[in-house]
């Protein structure tokens, strides 16, 4: 009649680790897990769980198109799910940019998986060729007003397969707090990191062309946003030369909470990627930077993004860097290609007086539902905000011959580079 009175768990030891890093327990050869198909599948979880589908388009002229689909739960209220869509021309300084509240929202719809979902304003429909040049594709229509209408297929090169960081179900998260068996929340990505995409947007009665590589990731953060991370980079190089190239990161710092030792020994840097060469995927990067370590130069797996330069934006409030250099190293998971394979990119994104390829500096929470942005709480005075940029850049890649002729002397690959840096708090 006492058990409702005394508790019988042990106490958790305060100085316990409370984060649990995707990297962890893995061996470099198996950082590589190849996606299932649930892994992709929508997923609509109750609780405090934001879910995303995203793809990403590179287009030859230095254009950017992104568009994702977001389903967001918070605990007992009806989930809200948004399509958001953005175009950017650096050139004519063009942006086209939608956020809808869908109606209606769906998945699966009927005859297909839940890899696919619709509402009154879009379709997502994934389609399995597997004995083709492109086993699996996404075909996206939406109608988001009625001035801007997109058409895209986004197609999955059979030498490009999706991956997560680990193997089996649980590859690809990371967890947050002291029991693994019961984790307080978590965090998993899953990337096609190199496609081919097709289409059209039509805004004001005019066709923009939509012909170029791309990348598609679905993540699930499975607990308040301000919770996850204090700060997150995306990077995502793509470029047609070479058979196809591509090279992505995403890094998240957890907040202060989370970490080795308890709360309080948080900012512990996550960061997983992955390099695509002759259009095969080549290597898979997940690398986690403790705060009271410090990171060889070298070493058998690099996942690193660094902010160079920094100076104090006066309009956000944070530190915005002049440069961005990201480098990956790993081994090749080809075994009749083995060995090392490494790559830098270095993006100038210019000063605050003069930059370079700034798309916009979005306000975070005016860009979230309504009803999330109500239970999420913020240092008075700060205000989340997200740099993304669009900017030519060269990846600089070597490895084994056996992949690309010349690799091992080095390949400069011309591309571009879309990057986002995202301030939470400090």
């Amino acid at each position: 009649m006492f058990s409702s009175f005394f508790s019988t768990v042990a106490p958790v030891d305060p100085t316990a680790p409370n984060f649990h890093p995707v990297s962890s327990g893995r061996a470099p050869a198996d950082l590589y897990g190849e996606l299932e198909p649930q892994d992709t599948e929508w997923a609509c979880s109750g609780g405090f769980v934001s879910e995303t589908q995203a793809w990403y388009i590179n287009l030859p002229d230095g254009s950017s198109v992104m568009c994702q689909v977001i389903h967001s739960s918070i605990g007992l209220w009806y989930p809200t799910v948004q399509f958001t869509f953005k175009y950017f021309n650096p050139s004519t300084g063009e942006k086209i940019w939608r956020s809808v509240n869908v109606s209606n929202f769906l998945t699966p719809p009927e005859g297909l998986d839940k890899r696919s979902s619709q509402s009154d304003e879009f379709t997502v429909t994934h389609t399995s060729t597997p004995d083709g040049d492109y086993p699996e594709s996404y075909d996206i229509v939406a109608t988001l007003t009625e001035d801007v209408k997109l058409s895209f297929n986004v197609r999955r090169p059979v030498g490009v397969p999706g991956f997560k960081v680990g193997k089996g179900p649980k590859g690809g998260f990371s967890y947050f707090g002291p029991d693994l068996e019961s984790p307080e929340g978590y965090v998993v990505h899953r990337f096609w990191p190199h496609t081919i995409v097709s289409g059209s947007i039509t805004a004001a009665d005019k066709d923009i062309p939509v012909e170029g590589p791309g990348m598609f990731v679905h993540a699930i953060q499975g607990m308040r946003p301000n919770l996850v991370a204090a700060r997150w980079n995306f990077a995502n190089f793509q470029s047609s030369q070479h058979g196809g190239v591509s090279a992505i990161q995403m890094e998240f710092t957890t907040i202060d909470a989370y970490g080795g030792k308890g709360a309080g020994s948080g900012f512990v840097r996550v960061n997983v990627g992955s390099l695509v060469v002759g259009g095969k995927l080549v290597a898979v990067t997940a690398e986690t930077k403790w705060p009271d370590e410090e990171q060889p130069e070298t070493a058998e797996v690099v996942s690193r993004t660094a902010h160079l330069d920094p100076v104090h934006d006066p309009e956000t409030g944070y530190a915005m860097p002049s440069e961005l250099l990201f480098h990956w190293t790993g081994p090749s998971i080809h075994a009749d290609a083995p060995g090392s394979v490494d790559a830098s990119l270095s993006v100038d994104v210019g000063s605050l007086e003069s930059p370079k390829g700034l798309i916009e500096k979005v306000d975070f929470l005016a860009e979230i539902p309504t009803v999330i942005k109500a239970v999420l709480s913020y240092v008075a005075g700060t205000k989340p905000y997200i740099y993304q940029w669009i900017n030519p850049s060269k990846l600089v890649i070597t490895g084994s011959d056996a992949l690309v002729p010349g690799l091992s002397a080095g390949l400069e690959v011309e591309g571009h580079t879309y990057v986002e840096s995202t301030f939470i708090s400090e």
